[in-house]
């Protein structure tokens, strides 16, 4: 049947833009196929909820919810969320689809990895991590089967809230995830998570990726778990001599059982990670082994050990039926009455007592002012309140703490199963960060240095005659500026010179200022002028050396010739003229030849 279900979408087109190609798998909560969009002409892959899922209103809300939130993430190691669906009656994600493999597939092929690959896979994970905690998103799951190394050897995390509803799911159904091998000490007591429970994943991910193995293993989840909470992972020189000793205490704070001790952002992690990249190895020093005993199973019931002494006698036979007799009804009586009150139980906490009961009214804690560490950790404050935290670049106030909150200090707010909803706005602080010089470098390089500087890219692409296709041509602000980190750098991208076009202006009998106004209007170049002589009128154009008419680049230079006019005839010199002789009557005599005349 769910195979039926989950083909019936082959070929079929949702919300008239997206048909679905083929399945590419499937999960606790949905389908997953490869699909095309149509209106950007691209593949993608959508993540459709199962029928049974669909069919819980409340479930459909929060997957919906989740994915809405975790669309605002845009980061290169973060599988991107591009569409929730808008068809009330079907629920849907569509994301980027990535071309490669699972970690959990690559470590399977591959094996244990080498100490350069294992922290650089580890350090993409905690730049991802880093971006999605500094929007107040916690992953819950962090795992290889939720980290996908694409064709080009990045790595991308997958399912950011998406994978608590999944495991929220499996709570529900009183199963157990195979993350269960993943999880913090304090979501396997049962505590909310925060961002130091990622990084405690994230720690179990690296161990496993160096030394090929889990830190903890058993029979069981409930095992495993106990583990987490009590026991110490063999030691990774242990496992394997050659892991430097600065990689190993990066494994061991990330793991640190009290959250404490551990990193206390993801941030704080990949400063080490690259550190350790890009320096030598260091050498080990030798720690000791400690290890400790499996917890023992206690085994309830069972009867007492029966005497060998002789055999049991036919009255001692019966006997000893009746009492088993009357003891089974009574274990069965006990057994119905048991259920009953656990029924009860489970009535009144879900539904009667909130019939009965009187509603509780609070009046919201004041939090402004306040570490927001403080305020997640305080159990008696998760009893009432479901917080969201918004984090902001405030050079004015210290970084972690909360600058404002929705609802109000004071405000009245019924207090039922659900918890209130308070937002928080949380000071990211003032940490200022020189802006790189990335101009002249291609902007895809470009783009991933000013990320890795702790920035967020904004692109902006335009023509440019003079810098290559697809280089920097500046940054705003420029580079050096000091700016507070998790700002926008605004990268300006050359599209290369823009070419246009044009018709050749006929010239021709112009003027040469007439020739180079329309020359310029045109947006031609005019080259140096010949002045030639002519028959034509001094100061025309006679000669052009595009022509008219004729297809030619915008910028072209375009060379002239001017006429000076034709050549000037010298006029005769006047001969002596004798003593003066009375005037003749006049006569036509020749005039001379003047400029005037030449037109």
């Amino acid at each position: 049947m769910d195979n039926n279900s989950m083909e019936r979408y082959l070929g079929q087109m949702l919300d008239g833009r997206y048909s679905i190609l083929e399945t590419i798998g499937r999960g606790g909560m949905a389908w997953v196929f490869k699909a095309h969009d149509h209106l950007l002409n691209r593949n993608v892959a959508i993540k459709i909820l199962r029928d049974d899922m669909a069919a819980d209103s409340e479930f459909r809300l929060h997957f919906k919810k989740e994915a809405q939130a975790v669309a605002k993430l845009s980061h290169a190691n973060i599988v991107s969320i591009y569409d929730v669906s808008r068809d009330p009656k079907q629920d849907y994600i569509v994301m980027e689809l990535i071309e490669g493999v699972t970690l959990k597939q690559y470590m399977k092929t591959k094996g244990r990895l080498s100490c350069r690959e294992s922290a650089h896979f580890a350090a993409q994970i905690a730049k991802a991590l880093a971006h999605a905690h500094g929007k107040g998103i916690i992953h819950r799951d962090i795992k290889p089967q939720n980290i996908m190394i694409g064709l080009d050897g990045r790595v991308k995390v997958a399912d950011f809230g998406i994978a608590y509803l999944e495991t929220a799911l499996d709570e529900h159904k009183d199963t157990h995830l195979g993350s269960v091998h993943y999880i913090s000490p304090e979501q396997a007591r049962g505590l909310p998570p925060d961002a130091r429970s990622d990084i405690y994943s994230l720690g179990v991910v690296l161990y496993e990726m160096l030394c090929g193995v889990l830190p903890f293993q058993g029979e069981d989840p409930d095992e495993v778990t106990r583990k987490h909470l009590s026991a110490t992972p063999a030691p990774l020189h242990e496992l394997s001599a050659d892991i430097p000793q600065e990689l190993e205490a990066i494994v061991e704070k990330a793991m640190a059982p009290d959250i404490n001790r551990r990193y206390q952002s993801a941030e704080e992690m990949q400063s080490d990670l690259e550190t350790y990249l890009g320096a030598a190895p260091g050498e080990r020093e030798a720690t000791g082994v400690q290890k400790l005993s499996r917890d023992a199973l206690r085994m309830f019931g069972g009867p007492p050990p029966v005497s060998r002494s002789g055999e049991l006698n036919r009255e001692s036979y019966i006997r000893r039926r009746r009492r088993a007799g009357k003891v089974s009804l009574l274990t069965g009586v006990l057994l119905v009455l048991v259920f009953i009150i656990a029924v009860f139980l489970f009535l009144w906490n879900y539904w009667l007592r909130d019939l009965f009961a009187e509603p509780r009214w609070i009046s919201v804690h004041g939090f402004s002012g306040k570490l927001y560490e403080d305020i997640i950790n305080s159990q008696e404050l998760a009893e009432i309140y479901n917080f969201e935290v918004n984090y902001v670049v405030d050079p004015e106030v210290e970084a972690g703490v909360v600058i404002s909150q929705s609802p109000e200090e004071g405000a009245n707010r019924v207090l039922d199963s659900e918890g209130i909803n308070v937002s928080l706005t949380v000071s990211a602080g003032a940490q200022m960060i020189a802006v790189p010089d990335v101009i002249n470098h291609r902007y895809t390089d470009a783009q991933s240095e000013l990320q890795r500087s702790g920035f967020l890219v904004e692109l902006i692409f335009t023509v440019n005659d003079s810098v290559t296709l697809d280089y920097v041509i500046a940054t705003n602000p420029e580079p050096g500026d000091k700016i507070p980190a998790g700002a926008t750098v605004y990268m300006t991208v050359s599209l290369g010179p823009d070419v246009v076009l044009l018709s050749m202006p006929d010239l021709y009998g112009m003027t040469e200022a007439e020739a180079r106004q329309r020359v310029e209007g045109a947006n031609l170049s005019l080259g140096p002028t010949t002045y030639l002589e002519s028959s034509e009128k001094a100061g025309t154009v006679i000669w052009q050396s595009v022509q008219a008419h004729t297809t030619v680049n915008e910028h072209t230079k375009i060379y002239l010739q001017v006429s000076t006019g034709p050549a000037v005839t010298p006029s005769p010199s006047p001969s002596p003229s004798p003593s003066p002789t009375p005037t003749p009557a006049p006569t036509s005599a020749p005039r001379p030849v003047s400029d005037s005349n030449l037109g």
